[in-house]
């Protein structure tokens, strides 16, 4: 009779201590985000359309900063998630090449802004109320930028470039594999002629 009043009690006790535990602030671990663990990727929640195809018309700078910043988090995290187990492979090229299109992105906006700024400069030249330094350290300034946003889409385009083979080696051993249709090669295949007829 003991035996069965002591078994119940003992779990009500185990139970409770389990969920004071989680509730005590000294549980919590070092690293935020932790335990933030991403749901899997499925096939149907992946677009074939590029996050951002078109930079920020207005060169909202700032914006596009922040944003920046916060794919590199993501993307430096990945890889970390992807050696536990905790993140596909695949997931961790979206996030790479998320940087590299934000980094693109952020460049011609800016880019943008130089080029505001260089007509803004010359209007002032030309009524005096500005002198001509001032436009010529404009210009400068633009013509590093123009250099930085190329280099950034030359960047942006290899990158794409690659991550769109990529694709098509893995549909294709999917398909090798009896996991894949296709359907999913031929997009693949797709995709990839888009990208390298943009190129050239």
């Amino acid at each position: 009779m003991t035996r069965l009043v002591a078994l119940p009690v003992t779990l009500l006790a185990t139970v409770m201590v389990a969920l004071a535990a989680d509730q005590s602030p000294g549980n919590k671990s070092e690293e935020p985000d932790a335990f933030d663990i991403e749901p899997p990727l499925l096939k149907q929640n992946l677009s074939d359309l590029p996050l951002s195809a078109t930079p920020a018309p207005d060169g909202d700078a700032a914006r596009l900063e922040i944003q920046l910043e916060r794919a590199k988090r993501n993307a430096a995290s990945a890889e970390r998630l992807c050696k536990i187990g905790a993140l596909a492979k695949v997931e961790v090229e979206q996030r790479l090449l998320k940087v590299v299109r934000f980094e693109s992105d952020l460049a011609n906006a800016r880019l943008a802004q130089a080029k505001e700024k260089v007509a803004e400069q010359e209007s002032q030249v030309a009524t005096g109320e500005s002198p001509k330094s001032e436009l010529e350290s404009a210009k400068g300034t633009l013509a590093q930028l123009t250099e930085a946003a190329q280099i950034a889409g030359v960047k942006r385009e290899r990158a794409e470039l690659e991550a769109a083979e990529a694709n098509l080696r893995r549909q294709q051993k999917l398909l090798a594999l009896g996991s894949a249709e296709k359907s999913d090669v031929t997009r693949a295949e797709q995709k990839l002629a888009e990208l390298k007829a943009q190129k050239n």
